[in-house]
């Protein structure tokens, strides 16, 4: 049975950010992830996960500036002493949460250029060596263009082939599958060949992006899916409810912890 994350960025939001693990545990949940938690202190995360008996599942290293529309820096020229410092700050927070998965957001840049794809080679090579001496996966995430424009990694060719050119063991996907679709559709065969390199799965209704309950996809059979392939990873439920939060959670009802 897949063993889901609450993501407290986008879920729970009727609470603080802090108050939000406890809302998630309380709600049957045995994991979260959430994009950033650099507003907070790695300190008071600790407690609230030890508090809840919360597992950490994800969540992304520094992004630049977020509030001026920047998406990552790892692609960016100029900017990777900048990176190299934020790695050494995500892993205080990773340190204290104990999270054994990091994202690293490539940043806007054009796919083909040729600067651009060599400073993002050299920050995921940096980022994944350095992660390694920690024993923390580095995860890398196609992301679409009708939500992200510009973003720089938008093709799961393009993700799968730079983990086989670097050949880091700690180098692993991060399948979205609300991504995945709008890209390029095929979910239940991308998972079957891709579930060797994946380290992280994330679910939403295609093409609202809320509960994974409805639209386009059969997420029934998509989590049964990831049962018959013996996936022991995480499940992200990386969506914006339609309304409450607890509204709209039947879906989950049947996978939220017991005690």
């Amino acid at each position: 049975m897949p063993t889901f994350a609450a993501n407290l960025t986008m879920m729970f939001n009727e609470w603080s950010f802090l108050d939000r693990f406890d809302a998630a545990a309380d709600a049957g949940f045995a994991a979260v992830e959430y994009l950033f938690p650099y507003e907070a202190s790695p300190e008071a995360i600790a407690e609230r996960l030890t508090r809840n008996k919360l597992q950490q599942a994800l969540f992304n290293l520094p992004p630049g500036d977020w509030a001026a529309g920047e998406r990552g820096m790892a692609a960016l020229p100029g900017r990777f002493d900048e990176l190299k410092s934020d790695v050494e700050r995500a892993l205080t927070y990773a340190t204290a949460t104990g999270v054994k998965r990091l994202h690293l957001m490539a940043g806007l840049a054009d796919a083909s250029d040729a600067e651009a794809a060599s400073c993002y080679r050299r920050s995921v090579a940096y980022t994944a060596a350095r992660l390694a001496d920690k024993g923390i996966d580095l995860l890398i995430e196609p992301i679409n263009g009708r939500n992200m424009p510009g973003y720089f990694l938008n093709h799961f060719g393009a993700a799968e082939r730079l983990i086989a050119d670097l050949g880091l063991p700690n180098l692993k996907l991060q399948f979205d599958v609300y991504h995945r679709q709008i890209l390029h559709g095929d979910v239940a065969m991308a998972l079957r060949r891709l579930l060797p390199i994946t380290g992280h799965i994330q679910v939403a209704s295609v093409p609202s992006r809320n509960e994974p309950d409805g639209e386009e996809l059969n997420y029934p059979y998509l989590f049964g899916e990831i049962d018959r392939l013996d996936y022991r990873g995480f499940v992200g439920c990386e969506y914006i409810p339609r309304d409450r939060t607890l509204d709209g959670l039947d879906w989950f009802k049947p996978f939220a912890r017991r005690s």
